[in-house]
């Protein structure tokens, strides 16, 4: 009888540990950056080239574009999906077609390999790049290392890689930028460097915290990174 009670009582406060260990998950999820309005306004003025889905939203280029080319984004840690439609609807009139994912509590490490079955659905298109923000950059560097044959290249933005690889890649990032450990880009290749830009403007979702002040538009920023992008991929082999 004794070793029972014991034995509830563990029970008891093992199932206190989990209740408030699941409490701080949630305060912890439930709080983040949330899309601005301009970028919600993408969603309506391009609402023809922009195809809404459960678990991800393609961007499409105008129908006089090539569109054999296409790009699978991870968002930013904590970032609402949403917050980087203007930087997807502007890859998109460069004749990318982004395909922007949705992460489970908007933090890619839950969903490393969200990309799977998504270049299947695009038969039309012959090169693959996996690209992100921030922890979704390297989310989806590790993505591309385990599917190398696929991926054409990498597209970082306030990122780095989580792997050494063969696979070609871009790596951008704001010279203002005071969250990206920039020890971690030491020795690589492929560095572009805005100037005035920071962390968080690649997306549309205001200041983050413990970044550094941009003296440059979040649509500047995104401009100068999609000039980047597009010369990158002009480049492929």
């Amino acid at each position: 009888m004794k070793k029972k009670k014991i034995i509830i009582r563990i029970l008891i406060i093992l199932a206190a540990i989990l209740f408030i260990l699941a409490g701080a998950f949630l305060i912890y999820v439930l709080k983040y950056y949330k899309a601005d309005a301009t970028a919600q306004d993408v969603y309506s003025t391009y609402s023809e080239s922009i195809e809404v889905g459960k678990d991800y939203t393609v961007f499409y280029p105008e129908p006089n574009k090539n569109k054999n080319t296409g790009l699978i984004f991870y968002p930013g840690g904590k970032v609402e999906e949403t917050a980087y439609a203007p930087i997807m609807n502007k890859l998109s009139s460069e004749g990318i077609t982004c395909v922007l994912i949705k992460m489970p509590f908007r933090l890619a490490v839950f969903d490393v390999n969200a990309a799977d079955g998504i270049m299947e659905k695009f038969p039309e298109i012959t090169s693959w790049y996996m690209g992100g923000h921030s922890l979704g950059g390297a989310m989806a560097s590790s993505y591309a290392v385990e599917h190398s044959k696929e991926v054409t290249g990498l597209i970082l933005l306030a990122a780095y890689p989580v792997s050494k690889s063969d696979i070609p890649a871009v790596i951008i990032y704001g010279s203002e930028d005071k969250v990206l450990n920039r020890d971690k880009l030491k020795g690589l290749t492929g560095l572009v460097e805005i100037q005035g830009g920071n962390h968080a403007q690649f997306g549309n979702y205001g200041f983050q915290k413990g970044d550094g002040t941009a003296s440059i538009s979040s649509e500047e920023q995104q401009m100068e990174t999609v000039k980047a992008i597009v010369e990158f991929i002009s480049k492929k082999p």
